[in-house]
């Protein structure tokens, strides 16, 4: 079977799962939108009550706590154990990577996050106007810190091998697969307050893309890019040279056993379902 036709059939039997994917990125976009409008802006009551430098970490803490809890919610949410919850390309090609998910699908999954993403942020563009694009917010754009690019390329790098170690090891634990959200959540909370000075806490090149689309501003977008994909692969290519414990049965975050509670489940434990 050609690949032409292997994602044809794929989008035929699991567009259900694309959509989930881009649905749950163009989420993850809207709400870190509004939560950095709500804190950074200069005429948000929030920002007001939180201002100039000395409470920046307390906003970017609350903005942290936030994002954490959409990661959470994204996890859990009926169509996010549809899909997995990658809402990630570098996540989705360390699963197809693990062989646990087929190419045609991985290709759509990629194509549908990054849809989802430019979509949600153009609609927030129009809908925020002046707030989205003024200097403080700049469209949520991901920029290297004063320390360059070069600095920014190792933040990534370092924020994302440790968040897919985390993953796999989690997923593959007993005990720990069933709060997999909970951590990947954590741990988002913990980067946008410590790593935001760095590179502006990206680890998703859709999301990024996204906003500098939207922004048309593609200064630096490489790092983006490169960095969060590389250190997904490499932390997922030493936790398969590696790895102790159980095998991991699919790419749903959430866990396989989350998948049957779902309205939306189609055939767990593999995923995707295989294409007839």
């Amino acid at each position: 079977m050609s690949l032409a036709t292997e994602l044809y059939v794929a989008l035929r039997c699991h567009w259900r799962h694309y959509l989930a994917e881009a649905a749950g990125l163009a989420f993850f976009i809207t709400w870190g939108s509004l939560l950095t409008v709500a804190f950074e802006h200069p005429a948000s009551p929030l920002h007001q009550a939180l201002p100039g430098s000395q409470f920046e970490m307390v906003r970017l803490g609350l903005v942290g706590l936030g994002m954490g809890l959409v990661i959470v919610a994204v996890v859990y949410s009926p169509w996010g154990k549809q899909s997995g919850a990658h809402i990630n390309p570098a996540v989705t090609l360390a699963f197809w990577q693990m062989g646990k998910i087929r190419l045609a699908d991985a290709l759509w999954y990629v194509l549908a996050q990054g849809l989802g993403g430019i979509a949600s942020a153009w609609l927030w563009a129009k809908v925020l106007g002046g707030y989205y694009a003024h200097p403080s917010v700049h469209y949520v754009t991901t920029k290297p810190g004063p320390a360059g690019p070069g600095v920014a390329f190792v933040a990534e790098f370092i924020i994302s091998f440790i968040l897919m170690g985390v993953l796999l090891t989690a997923l593959h634990h007993k005990r720990l697969k069933k709060v997999t959200g909970w951590l990947v959540g954590a741990l988002l909370a913990i980067y946008i307050l410590f790593e935001t000075p760095y590179s502006g806490m990206s680890l998703n090149p859709a999301r990024s893309l996204a906003s500098a689309v939207v922004a048309d501003d593609f200064e630096s977008l490489w790092v983006y890019f490169v960095a969060p994909t590389t250190a997904m692969w490499l932390a997922t290519m030493l936790f398969l040279r590696f790895r102790l414990g159980q095998p991991l049965a699919c790419a749903i975050v959430a866990g396989c056993e989350a998948t049957p509670n779902s309205p939306h489940a189609e055939a767990p434990p593999h995923y995707p379902a295989k294409a007839e």
